[in-house]
């Protein structure tokens, strides 16, 4: 027997509790210490910024667990799938309850997300070593965007139907094999039964692998550790347990989560929904104006901005991919946004832009709504593309301090 083997039976033998018994057999709970207890060590200047990667997982599960529970009385069929949901509302007990958290979880889910996202652009947790927890990360908030989409669908409102049929009909416009692969996506000639059937399923499907995909952030997470709002690599003495101290920080923002989550499930459920989409999908009404999810908009914008289908396909895919490449955009060795004054400066011009696009995505296709969401575009890409690398380049950055507690 090698020495390895007999080390383990040795420590099986001598384990002692309940807790030894169980992690000498499968260490589950170590790594539940080594990750989230005594045995992570964290920056110990992190802010309050840093605890929106804990509420974008806790997301994650309100959705699992109350979309499970509703999948249990929704009727994936066109026939039945909105008399489901009322049945849900009116008739199924605390299904009302179920239906809002989850909805509003929804709206609530890319909240934090967002700003986890622009936490971790301002404070440069793409630049090197993090690149592959920025591009996990950037994996995940698609992934998220995706799944949104699907579940968007399945209420089977005016909305859900006619937001389908818009933003799957986009497609068509990949030469030569978009208009198949429409056909393709909707089971059919149309959003039609299979095209509910298909998203349903999938919309059960990503989550799961969702949250695979969190388990891979995370430990590419611990592999290099946080960044922090300074920007510079810690040793050892500039770091504190991850339990207590953040834990019990974590608490806060998760007390403040839950409380609005439920002061808008209790008294404004339906605030960030369209009224449209309590009217059942109806294949000859066309709603007056079509508009998906707040959350979507900005995204949205920029697909009507281009005037040409597919340089608008390919606009959108491209404002969600140039997130790739922006660790070689901004190749300024200053991580934190902190002491960068040119780029904190473009930063909040881009943060602005990028809410301006969220409006602008809710309005009707006129003027001059088009041409302000060409200009929006057009700074959009130029932050990346053009302001980025030139600041890289001719910045002067302020002083940085050699550890944390200088």
């Amino acid at each position: 027997m090698s020495d390895n083997y007999k080390e383990k039976f040795e420590n099986v033998k001598n384990a002692k509790g309940i807790y030894q018994w169980i992690d000498t057999r499968i260490p589950i709970l170590s790594l539940i210490n080594n990750t989230v207890g005594k045995g992570y060590y964290a920056p110990k200047n992190l802010s309050y910024l840093w605890n929106f990667g804990v509420l974008a997982f806790l997301s994650l599960l309100v959705q699992i667990v109350t979309g499970v529970l509703l999948a249990m009385h929704y009727k994936p069929d066109t026939r039945y799938a909105f008399e489901s949901v009322e049945i849900i509302m009116r008739d199924v007990n605390y299904g009302w309850l179920l239906r809002y958290t989850h909805a509003v979880g929804a709206s609530m889910f890319f909240s934090v997300l967002y700003v986890h996202i622009f936490r971790g652009m301002y404070y440069g947790s793409y630049k090197n070593p993090r690149e592959l927890l920025w591009f996990t990360g950037v994996v995940l908030y698609i992934m998220v965007m995706a799944s949104g989409f699907l579940g968007y669908v399945l209420p089977w409102g005016q909305m859900s139907f006619w937001g389908a049929t818009v933003i799957t009909s986009v497609v068509s416009a990949i030469p030569f094999v978009g208009d198949a692969f429409v056909v393709w996506v909707w089971g059919g000639y149309s959003v039609d039964d299979p095209t509910l059937n298909r998203f349903f399923v999938l919309h059960f499907l990503i989550p799961i692998l969702i949250a695979g995909m969190s388990m891979l952030h995370v430990v590419g997470l611990h592999q290099f550790g946080s960044n922090n709002p300074v920007g510079i690599e810690v040793e050892k003495k500039d770091k504190i347990p991850f339990y207590p101290y953040y834990i019990v920080k974590d608490m806060v923002t998760v007390v403040l989560f839950f409380l609005v989550l439920f002061l808008f499930v209790f008294f404004a459920p339906n605030y960030l929904g369209h009224p449209d989409n309590y009217i059942e999908a109806d294949p000859l009404v066309t709603p007056m104006h079509i508009v998906p999810e707040w959350y979507f908009l900005p995204f949205y914008a920029i697909l009507r901005a281009i005037p040409n289908k597919l340089g608008g396909v390919i606009a959108m895919l491209g404002a969600l991919f140039i997130w790739f490449v922006l660790p070689w955009l901004d190749f300024s060795k200053i991580k934190s946004g902190r002491y960068r004054p040119y780029f904190r400066s473009a930063f909040c011009i881009f943060i602005a832009n990028f809410f301006f696009l969220m409006w602008l995505g809710g309005q009707p296709a006129e003027e001059p709504y088009i041409t302000l969401s060409r200009l929006a575009v057009v700074l959009y890409f130029a932050h990346f593309l053009v302001i980025l690398p030139l600041i890289s380049k001719y910045e002067k950055p302020c002083y940085l301090p050699d550890s944390i507690n200088d």
